[in-house]
């Protein structure tokens, strides 16, 4: 069970690493970094995506999958910030 738990994790993270990466590297690419000033926006930008959308899922006080979820798409749709 604690595999199956891990493994659902895992592929949770991993999306949400994709979506975030290319809402960020979009705007790296736009910004023409390279190397590792683009690896560190990159990072930075995915980290404050993260943040700013699991402040939100907080505030509405969603938990579980619904939170999960909630996060994943105020990813995908906020991207970087501005």
């Amino acid at each position: 069970m604690k595999t199956l738990t891990a493994l659902i994790v895992l592929a949770f993270a991993s999306s949400f690493a994709h979506a975030a990466d290319s809402a960020c590297m979009a705007a790296a690419k736009e910004k023409k970094l390279a190397g590792a000033a683009q690896k560190s926006f990159v990072t930075k930008c995915e980290k404050d995506a993260k943040a700013k959308c699991e402040l939100a899922a907080t505030d509405k006080k969603l938990a579980g999958a619904a939170k999960a979820s909630n996060v994943k798409k105020c990813v995908r749709e906020t991207g970087p910030a501005a």
